[in-house]
């Protein structure tokens, strides 16, 4: 397996274009790493990559490899999943990316119960509130909380998720209760933004009596972690814009309550993306199935008692 090893490293640091990022991607060191491409190259007898200490970059020849080494792991990949399926017995390792706020309270506490059902399939988590390349990162499925464009992988939906402004009652009898969106931004409410790099303006799509319409916003606070949001507004820091399922229990205890309820957010969705080839593999099918029906429920249960 050491020439199929040297391969999809080989494949990752082509990817990802970075050898450091390619060794973490695959549990190992940048060391072991580029001393796999080394073994790779003196087998083929060709240099793949131009590498500086600023730069990497693929030869020529390193591009034709590429494309071929890539259908090779492929091949592999789909021959283990159809063993796998005829055994039913299910192995391997798994990757999976997430928002924060969903992976932190529905996905990572499910993830023990699945290795209980499947002890030979382990789970490699990843959470963040950035975008991320599903492809180029590895990752065999992505959660998505938002509105999908057009995508080249396959999307399930998974649910519908409601969404609620909120602020706590300390903001509110300092500020005033904002009726609607216009009222956010006329009395200049310190609304607190998610924000990463790449990140588009402020702008909260809200439902109006003349349909859905966008509302640049702003405020003093803003950061790439939802529950640090969720943080500030539970300290009446200001308003703040969630899915119902992550605040239902603070709108239940009253530490925090809904505002501008004339012009409630738009809903948004909840997705599993993945990569086409990886569908064949029978523990990104059975993952997926698990998360949903619990993703489902759970989002059932707060969103009836919020």
């Amino acid at each position: 397996m050491s020439y199929v090893n040297n391969i999809r490293m080989f494949v990752r640091v082509y990817e990802l274009g970075n050898m450091s990022a390619a060794a973490r991607d695959q549990r190992t060191s940048p060391a072991v790493a580029s001393a796999r491409i080394s073994d790779l190259e003196r087998h083929l007898g060709v240099r793949l990559f131009n590498r500086t200490t600023r730069s990497l970059q693929p030869t020529e020849n390193g591009r034709i490899f590429y494309d071929g080494a890539r259908r090779i792991l492929e091949a592999i990949d789909d021959a283990e999943a159809a063993v796998m399926d005829v055994t039913q017995n299910p192995r391997g390792t798994l990757f999976v990316a997430a928002p924060l706020g969903i992976g932190r309270r529905l996905i990572a506490p499910q993830v023990p119960v699945f290795k209980d059902l499947y002890p030979q399939i382990d789970v490699r988590l990843r959470l963040s509130d950035r975008s991320i390349d599903v492809v180029a990162e590895g990752i065999d499925v992505a959660f998505h909380l938002g509105l999908l464009d057009d995508s080249t992988l396959k999307v399930r939906l998974v649910a519908e998720c409601p969404r609620v402004l909120c602020a706590a009652p300390g903001y509110i009898a300092r500020r005033g209760l904002p009726a609607d969106g216009a009222a956010l931004v006329s009395d200049r409410h310190d609304c607190l933004n998610l924000r990463f790099p790449g990140a588009k303006e402020f702008q909260w799509t809200l439902q109006t009596p003349e349909g859905p319409r966008r509302f640049e916003i702003g405020g003093p606070f803003e950061s790439d972690d939802g529950d640090v949001l969720t943080g500030w507004a539970l300290d009446g820091r200001g308003v703040v814009l969630k899915p119902v399922f992550e605040v239902a229990e603070y709108l239940r205890d009253g530490r925090l309550v809904p505002v501008a309820t004339a012009t409630p957010p738009v809903p948004t969705q909840l997705s599993s993306l993945s990569p086409h080839r990886r569908l064949k593999d029978p523990k990104v099918r059975l993952f997926t199935d698990f998360i949903t029906l619990h993703i489902r429920e759970a989002m059932r249960r707060a969103t009836d008692g919020a």
